[in-house]
């Protein structure tokens, strides 16, 4: 091979390695929702980890994911706080999860991130069933590009339905 074709081949690996760099950094710059965007106010940095976070868990890669939290890290999903102290016990909290999601919005509030989801079906045990479609709100404190607190937050904007549909007299 001539010292042209090297140079010819280098050059090519490394614009196919450009492009794949391209792919990873900008691919991630959109968002998971349909329509490409996160409405809202949050910080920047903190919605791309909340979007890794949940693009992972909606992939049924429960490991990636879990490296998203810190340890220790804080969560509450209908239980009182629990404090996670190793990697095996956020790998259990977010197996536990049946639901995938899509972040949809992303207001700051305080120290918090509250993260608007879409819920979907996922890879694992567990089914999202009529879960599917509905929203999920989660409020999330990051610090150094992690998950230190994941609380759920009820959705005051969710419609609710009467418990009767008879007429109330």
């Amino acid at each position: 091979m001539t010292a042209r074709a090297i140079v010819g081949s280098a050059a090519v690996c490394v614009a196919a390695v450009c492009f794949a760099l391209g792919l990873v950094v900008f691919g991630g710059c959109g968002s998971s929702s349909d329509d490409g965007t996160v409405t809202g106010d949050a910080d920047s940095d903190a919605v791309q980890v909340i979007r890794s976070w949940a693009d992972e868990l909606r992939a049924g890669d429960v490991p990636a994911a879990s490296e998203r939290f810190a340890i220790p890290s804080v969560v509450q999903n209908g239980t009182p706080p629990l404090r996670l102290t190793n990697r095996r016990q956020v790998e259990i909290f977010n197996q536990s999860l049946p639901c995938g999601a899509k972040l949809t919005d992303a207001i700051s509030s305080g120290k918090y991130t509250i993260a608007t989801f879409e819920l979907t079906e996922r890879p694992g045990p567990g089914e999202c069933g009529g879960g599917v479609g509905d929203s999920a709100k989660t409020a999330f404190v990051i610090h150094d590009g992690r998950i230190t607190e994941w609380r759920r937050v009820v959705d005051q904007d969710a419609p609710t339905e009467p418990e009767s549909t008879t007429p109330v007299i």
